[in-house]
Parts: structure tokens; C-alpha cells; sequence
């Protein structure tokens, strides 16, 4: 299978897999190697006090895009960290876009940038995070 089947193949293993990105809705738009686009619709359970989307879980989301994209290879990639710039807010029912790019990697660390804007490309947030290849498959029935 080619880099691109394969980082989709992961991404949606890795989904599967867990508790956190089902429980919060979200999907997979489109991943490939070096890339990954995710939304995630804005529920009232969301909120913070002033009603807006939680900072946590627009981190959340970009953190699951940054994972999908950093464990593409099939090789178990954790985060080593991770910054975020808050630049607007969304309200309940707003569907937030996260969109991650591989930037650079180097032995076992690389970079990856996440955008996470509505889908009116309103800008919500920029995230970096910085990854470290640990061994092992990242989704085990995968080659």
C-alpha cells in the first residue's frame, strides 16, 4: 500500500481505537502522509463559562490532528509538546476544522502545525506540536 493509504488506514485505526475523539464527534475529512483534516462539531457540553467553545477541547481537537498526522508512517509517535494560540472563539452548533501539516522531521522528532478555524475559515487557533517516534506500530494489523 502506498504513504497515503496507509496514514489514512492509520488515522482511522487510531479513531477507532479510542474513547476521546468518538466521544467528542469527530471525523476524519481526509488524511493522507504528511496531512490530516478533522472536525468536530461545537455541542453545548463544549462550552466554557462565557458560553464559548473550552479552550480544551479546540487543544483536543488540533491534538488528535497533530496525532493522526505524526503516526502516519505506522510508527508509534507520541507528543514531546505542544503549544497553542487562541485567535477566536465558536459558539454552540459552529463546526470547528483542524487542519495538520507534517513541517519537518529529523530522526525520531518532528513538527507538525495545525490550523483550526470554523468552516467559514474563521481562524480560532494555531497550534505546534513536536513528536517523538517511540516504536513500535502505531495501529498493530497494519504493515
Amino acid at each position: 500500500m502506498d504513504a497515503n493509504e496507509l496514514a489514512k488506514r492509520v488515522a482511522h485505526g487510531m479513531l477507532a481505537a479510542e474513547g476521546t475523539g468518538p466521544a467528542w464527534g469527530i471525523r476524519i475529512e481526509e488524511a493522507r502522509a504528511g496531512y490530516a483534516r478533522l472536525s468536530m462539531e461545537v455541542r453545548a457540553d463544549m462550552l466554557n463559562g462565557h458560553r464559548i467553545v473550552h479552550g480544551s477541547m479546540v487543544f483536543a481537537l488540533a491534538d488528535t490532528a497533530f496525532a493522526y498526522v505524526c503516526n502516519g508512517r505506522n510508527e508509534k509517535t507520541v507528543a514531546a509538546q505542544a503549544g497553542i494560540v487562541f485567535l477566536g472563539s465558536a459558539a454552540e452548533g459552529e463546526t470547528l476544522i483542524a487542519e495538520a501539516e507534517e513541517a519537518a522531521t529529523a530522526g525520531r522528532s518532528g513538527v507538525t502545525r495545525v490550523s483550526v478555524r470554523t468552516t467559514d475559515g474563521r481562524p480560532i487557533a494555531e497550534f505546534t506540536g513536536y513528536s517523538r517516534t517511540v516504536g513500535g506500530p502505531a495501529v498493530a494489523d497494519l504493515p
